[in-house]
């Protein structure tokens, strides 16, 4: 089949490489001249692991290709796919701008039948926006006659795991209001669709409200075991043997019970707050969605409040060494990250940061350039180096057995400050550190 993405960013790019590696024609469009020049050299703007290799030997089988050209692109698909950012207006709301534009641009060069799919992560009602604004444009041109379908589709891409969550999705969220649009849509998912039937078809407004429901659940079960993470504290519990109790619960589960210094990301930040102020414009108060905002801001100022009391608030000339920059493990996204917010607190403080991570040094140069209070390291041993305590702000594989005995050495006091809790408080006693975790206290 033939598709057309606009937007190469990360929903575009994973959803157009894993569709042309079944066999599909995909071409991706983008107005960033310099990023599709990059995309046709190979060069992959984003980490994703395997997504280089994927879009490389796609490219070179004549599968995928990249342009700014707006009418090759609608000319193209059957599929005309929106990927385009949503990104939070001045009061939380999504923008949907970058969404109407293209489907302006769909309407200005139609000439024949297109599907037009949502992909991007929008609010309640933007499909009929969509419908709309198209419908507008081809009457304008005199060309009213023409047939389109517009169909919500929502994505379910975890980063760090964005090719398996496509390639082997736990459903596949297809809202539409005609069948026939039901049966284009099933028939392209098919190669990702044969164990069992994953399609669930709904009608649009459910489907887009599914994508901001289920974002909005994860994060809340993260607020939550937060929440209960401060009060473990205070109440000398751990919570990771609380998290453990309660997660083998089966209706509970262990998924996104971690405690930790809060999410960030492209996806939960901005959704929940898009959820909670689309429900405000209907007079409805989202206290639940309120709260799990509330936390999650609060939250990540856990590890700088517990770094100010063992230094008695006095920060001035200390230099504090950071593992991990990303918002998770597995990615190179520093959007909304806790470790932007415990760097800037740690500077106006008078600190001075010596920071590694495995993928998001580029993204941090570009984010903070040119910093006297900012060291970026080669290594997780190089950021260490003089330092006057080590935290742990993103949970990377390679952090998680480190050599103690160095780490040690190499501070000018043995102290940790693990906002992930990645090591054993007891463990970390024994060998002499002074360990702060978040939900178990101090050692």
């Amino acid at each position: 089949m033939k598709v057309t993405i606009f937007g190469s960013g990360y929903v575009g790019l994973v959803s157009g490489a894993c569709l042309a590696d079944v066999g599909n024609e995909v071409v991706c469009v983008d107005i960033d001249q310099a990023k599709v020049d990059r995309l046709k050299r190979g060069e992959i703007p984003i980490y994703e692991p395997g997504l280089e290799q994927l879009v490389r030997t796609n490219q070179a089988a004549g599968r995928l290709s990249f342009t700014t050209d707006v009418v090759e692109g609608v000319a193209h698909g059957l599929f005309q796919f929106i990927a385009v950012g949503t990104p939070p207006d001045e009061d939380g709301s999504a923008d949907l701008q970058y969404v109407l534009a293209v489907a302006s641009s769909i309407g200005e060069q139609m000439n024949d039948y297109k599907v037009i799919v949502d992909k991007s992560t929008v609010p309640v009602g933007t499909a009929d926006k969509v419908r709309a604004r198209i419908a507008e444009v081809l009457q304008r041109r005199g060309e009213s006659e023409i047939e389109f379908d517009v169909v919500s589709n929502p994505e379910f891409l975890k980063e760090g795991a964005a090719i398996d969550d496509f390639m082997k999705p736990d459903r596949i969220i297809v809202g539409t209001d005609n069948p026939r649009t039901s049966e284009l849509l099933r028939a392209l998912y098919a190669p990702f669709n044969r164990n069992h039937d994953r399609v669930i078809a709904m009608d649009i407004r459910s489907a887009e409200l599914t994508k901001y429901a289920a974002n909005a659940m994860l994060a809340t079960k993260i607020s939550f075991m937060n929440e209960l993470a401060n009060i473990a504290e205070l109440v000398g519990a751990d919570i990771e043997q609380v998290r453990i109790g309660i997660g083998s619960d089966p209706r509970i589960g262990y998924s996104f019970i971690y405690p930790g210094i809060g999410y960030g990301g492209s996806c939960f930040p901005k959704d929940v707050q898009a959820l909670e102020r689309s429900a405000r414009e209907l007079g409805y108060q989202a206290r639940i969605l309120e709260s799990v905002e509330q936390v999650n801001y609060r939250q990540k100022a856990v590890l700088f409040d517990k770094i100010k009391r063992h230094f008695n608030g006095d920060l001035a000339g200390k230099v504090i060494a950071l593992w991990g920059l990303a918002f998770k493990p597995n990615t190179d996204d520093m959007r909304e990250a806790p470790s932007r917010v415990l760097m800037e607190a740690l500077w106006q403080a008078g600190a001075r940061v010596q920071a590694y991570d495995p993928e998001a040094m580029d993204e941090v140069r570009r984010i903070y350039p040119s910093r006297a209070d900012l060291q970026l390291s080669n290594s997780p041993e190089e950021a260490l180096a003089g330092a006057d305590a080590l935290a742990v702000v993103t949970e990377w594989k390679l952090f998680r057995s480190p050599n103690f005995d160095a780490i040690a050495a190499a501070l000018s006091a043995p102290v940790i400050f693990d906002g992930r809790n990645i090591y054993d408080p007891k463990f970390m006693k024994n060998r002499g550190f002074t360990y702060y975790a978040i939900g178990r206290g101090s050692v």
